[in-house]
């Protein structure tokens, strides 16, 4: 019986669960000790070594061959102190996961013997097989060659007996094939710009760093009920689950005491995390039940998505050894809570200010408000393609419901912040301001507080929030690489910063102080993004009605707002900025497609296969229950089993229709399914899976979910959502 068996499944599971005791040690007493960080450096690098790794990383110098090979020398041997026996270069192919391929330091020696070695050749360069990856066309299957080359501002760790080396990807024409290496160019591109606007009010500034605080989001089902859920296993969503009575409408779980074998999970990859430098700081239990979050401190942004990543595998591998089983999809279960990444953004100078950070005088606030109002101003610019990078087909079923933010770009600011900018507005002219008006603007300015954090709330129904020294990117999906939106709002802000620059300096050529000269240009950029600003409830029917006549961008269709990548806005400016160039443009907008069609395409097969070899069959089998019982009653009762037999009468023909229903619905989802593979133009197969394929999902869902409903409990083939979500 099916119930009984999932129970079965569950308690094995739960007896075979490693145990696990939580570290008594001081965490800073083990922090790091995995990562090849400076501490080790000076302790296994020459002096010569050590120098040339900081130049790298402070300076972006490159590292000289002889260099490299006492670099690797003192790598190998730190490593394999750590008991590594193979290396690795560790990569961020455009699938939102991470590659490795492992070689062993072991080399035999001709006269017979062995050695270990490592070669400044192999940590600078590797060369995987690129004709796998995603390319979205730019790699053809017959040209294999790809590269990887170390990136050496993020530490390389040893993880599971192997020294793995973060790189990033490339084709061997030089396009990007990865995340990291736009990410990185975007990051220097507004370290640039921002070190020069960084001049009008501190000349000591001498590089600007963007700073990530990721939230990850993410649900634990037990692992007997997740490996009998075949959707769950190959999707990473239910397709189909009728909702349970109680999931978390009394709000009960959200901060709630966190189960002890939770908890366990979350003190063993907690553990490790810190062993390889990751500084987790928050974990509490999330809004939806089994639905669970963990945060770090603030990290430079190139680390803190390498750490992001790590995290994921870690949790993935961790969860097993707790017979866990973690879901990062966005939406696997329907009718509660989705799981997000929000990305909270800053920037911060090398003398340790944060620009997204009030201060306490007129000059340091009028910093704080131009990094603001110039974010605010690239993020209206590109909304479009803001949104395309972190549109994805499991994040649209995540964006616009339950919690999750509207799937309308705005940005909040809170009510403090915008009356300053609507008194700057109103104040600031084009004309020469009096020596009273100076004055009151200044008084002002200065009286931004310092705790705005406490006066701009969280709107949670935000997608792009400031939240008191920084932006919080809401609409980040779960399972994406934070690194696809980040380069497109470094690069973003980049552009606008230099472009803020340009108009600041014509001012002050005419004649305009400074100071005057900044408050004019942040006035005009004012007025023109008082459209994305908003206040109030982004779940409402009347903002949409009203963002859709400001002409905001949102993502009502995913294939249109994938098609933001091509936006020539977009275009112009990532070649402005050498972040990607047409080709490595057009082959992400490619990649989504390919992934939205793959995506769609084995979700109906699943779809299908569940509906006509498990659900059909069980729910005959419970007709033919049915059918007995009323033989019986008749048998018995004869002429009176009529008065009897009307329920089981009733539920046989609502059974009836709903399985015709499914069958021809499956039938139909096949041959448009046909239709779709046999369409060469990837726009053409995409477009026929997402508006003929797709919308039969919730019509065959609808009728298996009626079945739930109706079927004996102990047939039913599939864990039931009040299994799945409240056995923890």
């Amino acid at each position: 019986m099916a119930t009984l068996r999932f129970r079965a499944l569950s308690e094995l599971a739960s007896k075979k669960a490693e145990r696990f005791s939580p570290s008594t040690e001081n965490i800073s007493k083990y922090f790091s000790e995995n990562v090849f960080n400076r501490a080790k450096m000076r302790q296994y690098l020459s002096p010569e070594a050590y120098d040339a790794v900081i130049s790298a990383v402070e300076e972006g110098r490159r590292i000289d061959r002889k260099v490299a090979d006492q670099i690797a020398a003192g790598m190998k041997a730190w490593a394999m102190d750590r008991g590594a026996t193979h290396y690795a270069h560790w990569f961020q192919p455009l699938n939102d996961t991470t590659a490795e391929k492992h070689d062993s330091f072991f080399e035999p020696l001709r006269s017979g013997g062995s050695f270990e070695t490592f070669k400044g050749s192999m940590l600078v360069q590797q060369e995987p097989d690129a004709s796998s990856f995603p390319s979205g066309g730019l790699r053809n299957t017959f040209e294999a060659r790809g590269y990887t080359a170390w990136d050496p501002s993020s530490p390389a760790f040893v993880l599971e007996g192997t020294l793995c080396i973060p790189t990033i990807f490339v084709a061997y024409t030089g396009e990007a094939l990865d995340f990291k290496t736009p990410h990185i160019k975007s990051l220097n591109a507004l370290d640039k710009a921002a070190t020069e606007v960084c001049q009008y009010f501190d000349k000591d500034v001498k590089k600007v760093n963007v700073t990530l605080g990721w939230e990850q989001e993410y649900f634990l089902v037990d692992e007997g009920l997740f490996l009998a859920r075949p959707d769950l296993m190959v999707s990473g969503r239910t397709l189909m689950g009728n909702i349970s009575a109680k999931d978390q409408q009394l709000e009960d779980h959200y901060f709630g005491s966190i189960p002890n074998r939770v908890k366990a999970f979350m003190e063993d990859f907690e553990v490790e995390s810190y062993k390889l430098g990751i500084p987790l700081k928050t974990r509490h239990n999330e809004v939806a039940p089994n639905q669970y979050e963990c945060a770090p401190m603030f990290e430079e942004a190139n680390l803190a998505v390498d750490h992001n990543l790590l995290l994921m595998t870690l949790m993935h591998r961790i969860a097993r050894r707790h017979k866990l089983r973690v879901l990062f999809h966005e939406k696997p279960f329907k009718g509660i809570n989705g799981s997000g990444k929000h990305a909270n953004w800053s920037l911060m100078t090398d003398n340790g200010t944060n620009l997204l950070s009030p201060g306490k005088t007129p000059k340091t606030n009028t910093q704080f408000l131009t990094f603001l109002i110039n974010t605010m101003k690239a993020v209206d610019e590109h909304a479009p393609v803001l949104l395309s990078s972190i549109a994805s087909f499991s994040n649209s079923h995540r964006l616009g419901g339950n919690e999750a933010p509207p799937s309308i770009m705005s940005v909040f600011l809170g009510t403090t912040l915008s009356n300053i900018l609507d008194q700057i507005e109103e104040r600031i002219t084009d004309k020469k301001l009096s020596p009273d008006e100076k004055t009151e603007i200044k008084l002002d300015i200065g009286r931004i507080p310092d705790i705005l954090l406490d006066n701009t709330d969280r709107n949670r129904t935000s997608p792009f929030a400031f939240t008191g020294n920084r932006f919080e990117f809401r609409a980040v999906g779960s399972t994406s690489n934070v690194a696809s939106p980040l380069l497109v709002l470094n690069t973003a802000v980049a552009q606008q910063l230099v472009k803020f620059k340009i108009e600041v300096d014509a001012l002050i050529e005419k004649g305009v102080k400074k100071d005057e000269a900044i408050l004019q240009v942040l006035r005009q950029i004012i007025v023109e993004t008082k459209r994305i600003r908003f206040e109030g409830n982004g779940y409402s029917q009347e903002w949409k009605e009203e963002a859709e006549r400001r002409g905001l961008a949102s993502i009502q269709d995913l294939l249109v707002a994938l098609k933001g990548f091509l936006d020539p806005k977009a275009i112009a400016l990532f070649e402005e900025f050498g972040v990607l160039n047409l080709s490595e443009i057009h082959s992400r907008y490619d990649v989504r497609l390919e992934a939205l069609v793959k995506k769609i395409q084995i979700e109906a097969r699943l779809l299908g296969d569940l509906a006509t070899n498990h659900i059909i069959p069980t729910a005959i089998k419970y007709q033919n229950t049915l059918i007995d019982n009323l033989k019986g009653l008749k048998e018995v009762l004869g002429n009176e089993a009529k008065s009897y037999s009307e329920p089981q009468i009733e539920t046989l023909k609502m059974i009836s229709d709903h399985v015709m229903v499914i069958r021809t619905k499956v039938n139909e989802m096949v041959e448009q399914r046909k239709v779709a593979n046999n369409t060469e133009e990837l726009e053409a197969k995409a477009s026929h899976y997402y508006y003929k394929v797709l919308p039969y999902f919730e019509e065959i869902r609808y009728h298996i979910d009626k079945l739930e409903t109706l079927i004996d409990d102990e047939l039913w083939p599939l864990p039931k959502y009040r299994e799945l979500l409240l056995l923890i």
